[in-house]
C-alpha cells in the first residue's frame, strides 16, 4: 500500500493542476486517472476543437470571401481529415507535456479508475484488472462529467454522437442537426458549416448561447443565419429515429411539429457529474440533487479528507475554473494563505465565429438585482484592426453600476474576444472602474481599443462613434 499526502481521481485541468501546486508545496502527490492525462479538454475538447476551428476558418475564407481578399482558387479541395489528424498531434503533443510534468513535479501515476475504501484509503483498477490501494492523508476528487443524454435517445457513435466521437471522425456528415446552443453546439456548427456542411442547430430554450446577454444571442443568431446555418430555437426534441443512411430529427416548437432529416445528429445539451462508482455515498459524501459533489469555498466537502473541484461540483464547468479551483484546493490543504474565488465573474469563452466572451452580470440580471445600471457598447465595424482583418461582426458591451461605476458585467461578440476579457476581470477584480479602463491607453490599432471605446461610451465619450 502507497501512503502520500495528497491522492487526486482524475487528470484533467483541475486535476493535473492540483497535483502540481500541491508537490510544489512539498507534499508527496499521486495522481489516479483512467483514460487520459490531460483529461477531454487537452485529448477530446477544448485543445483539437480550436484546431479545428482554425481549419474551418481559413476553409471558410477560401470558399466564401476569395475574392474579397484577392484569392482565385481553381478546383478547391478541403481534407476534413487532415484537420483533424493535425487537431490530434497537438493534443498528443500536450498530453505527452502533463506527462512530463507529472515526472518533473515526482507525482506518481496510476492509470485507472478509482474507489474510496474508507475516507482515507483508495483502491485502483487497471485496465488489465491489476489493483493497487493508494492511502492519503487528503484525497481529491477532479473526476468532470459526461454528456448529459436525451431521454429515450441512443448514442451508437455514426448517426449519433456526442462530442468525443464528432470531434474524432474524419469524415464530414453531408447534414447535420445539432441538439443543444450552448459552446459545444455553436463550435460544432462554426466547424461544419464552414466546410459547407447542411447545419440545423435546435435549442429548446428561447435563444442561442441562452446563458449569455440577450443581445448577444441576437446577433450570433443574424450572424449564424448569413452563414447558412439554420436556427431553431424554443424547439424541443421529442425523438431521433435513426436510418440506414442517416437519422430522423422529431422536433416541436412554437409551429408545431416538425421531422428533419440530417446524416448525423450532435448531442449537445449539457453534461452530468462523474459520481458513479467513487464510493461516495459510502463514505458519506455529500451530493445535491443533480449528483454533484458540495463543496465549501476552500473545496473542501463534509468529509475531512475529502476535498472535490472542478466539473463534478457544478460551480462552472470550464476548464480555467476548474485550474484555479485545483490550486485553491491544494493551498487550502497545505494550509497556507491563498484567494476565494467568485465564479460569477470567470471568464467564459464561446469560439463559434463570430467568438463569444463574457463574464459577470447580464444587463437584464443587473437590472433585476436592483442595480442602476449604465451600459456602454462600442462596435468592432469602427475599429481599424477588425477592419483590417476582415472580421468586424460585433461589439463590446459594459454593465456598469451607476453611482460609483463597478464593473458588474461584461458581454464580447466579435474577433478574437475572448482574448480580451483578461483585462475586464482584472479590473473588476481589483475593484477598477470603467472611466479608468478608458483612461488607460491602449495600443492603436488593436482590437483591445474596442474595450477602452466601450468604457468611454458609459458617458458619452466615445471618440469614433
Amino acid at each position: 500500500m502507497s501512503d502520500y499526502d495528497v491522492v487526486v481521481i482524475g487528470a484533467g485541468p483541475g486535476g493535473y493542476a492540483c497535483a502540481i501546486r500541491a508537490a510544489q508545496l512539498g507534499k508527496k502527490v499521486a495522481i489516479v486517472e483512467r483514460e487520459w492525462l490531460g483529461g477531454v479538454c487537452l485529448n477530446v475538447g477544448c485543445i483539437p476543437s480550436k484546431a479545428l476551428l482554425k481549419n474551418a476558418e481559413v476553409a471558410y475564407t477560401l470558399r466564401e470571401r476569395g475574392q474579397e481578399f484577392g484569392f482565385e482558387v481553381q478546383g478547391l479541395k478541403l481534407d476534413f481529415g487532415a484537420a483533424v489528424k493535425r487537431s490530434r498531434r497537438i493534443a498528443n503533443r500536450l498530453s505527452k507535456g502533463v506527462n512530463f510534468l507529472m515526472r518533473k513535479n515526482k507525482i506518481d501515476i496510476h492509470m485507472g479508475t478509482a474507489k474510496f475504501i474508507d475516507t482515507n484509503r483508495l483502491i485502483t483498477t487497471g485496465e488489465d484488472g491489476e489493483t493497487t490501494t493508494l492511502q492519503a492523508k487528503n484525497i481529491v476528487i477532479a473526476t468532470g462529467a459526461s454528456p448529459m443524454m436525451i431521454p429515450g435517445v441512443d448514442i451508437d457513435g455514426k448517426r449519433v454522437v456526442t462530442y468525443r466521437e464528432a470531434i474524432l471522425q474524419e469524415q464530414l456528415p453531408k447534414s447535420v442537426v445539432i441538439i443543444g446552443a450552448g459552446a459545444i453546439g455553436l463550435e460544432f456548427a462554426t466547424i461544419w458549416s464552414s466546410y459547407g456542411v447542411e447545419v440545423t442547430i435546435v435549442e429548446m430554450l428561447p435563444r442561442i448561447a441562452p446563458l449569455e446577454d440577450e443581445e448577444v444571442s441576437v446577433e450570433l443568431t443574424k450572424a449564424f443565419n448569413k452563414r447558412g446555418i439554420q436556427v431553431l430555437s424554443g424547439t424541443k426534441v421529442e425523438g431521433i429515429e435513426v436510418q440506414e443512411v442517416g437519422v430522423k430529427v422529431k422536433l416541436a416548437g412554437s409551429n408545431g411539429e416538425l421531422v428533419l432529416d440530417a446524416e448525423q445528429a450532435l448531442v449537445a445539451t449539457g453534461f452530468t457529474p462523474n459520481t458513479t462508482g467513487l464510493g461516495l455515498e459510502e463514505i458519506g459524501v455529500a451530493l445535491s440533487e443533480k449528483g454533484l459533489v458540495e463543496i465549501d469555498e476552500h473545496m473542501a466537502t463534509n468529509v475531512a479528507s475529502v476535498w472535490a473541484i472542478g466539473d463534478v461540483t457544478g460551480k462552472l464547468m470550464l476548464a480555467h475554473v476548474a485550474s484555479a479551483m485545483g490550486i485553491v484546493c491544494a493551498e487550502n490543504i497545505a494550509g497556507i494563505e491563498t484567494v476565494g474565488l467568485d465564479y460569477e465573474m470567470m471568464p467564459r469563452g464561446t469560439y463559434c465565429q463570430p467568438q463569444v466572451a463574457s463574464f459577470g452580470l447580464t444587463e437584464a440580471q443587473a437590472r433585476e438585482r436592483g442595480y442602476k445600471v449604465k451600459v456602454g457598447r462600442f462596435p468592432f465595424q469602427a475599429n481599424g484592426k477588425a477592419l483590417g482583418l476582415g472580421d468586424y461582426e460585433g461589439w463590446v458591451k459594459l454593465v456598469i453600476e451607476a453611482e460609483y461605476g463597478e464593473i458588474l458585467g461584461g458581454h464580447l461578440i466579435g474577433p478574437e474576444v475572448t482574448e480580451l476579457l483578461p483585462e475586464l476581470t482584472l479590473a473588476q477584480m481589483m475593484k477598477l472602474t470603467a472611466a479608468e479602463i478608458g483612461r488607460n491607453v491602449h495600443t492603436h490599432p488593436t482590437l483591445s481599443e474596442v474595450v477602452m471605446e466601450a468604457a468611454h461610451n458609459i458617458e458619452g465619450h466615445a471618440i469614433h462613434i
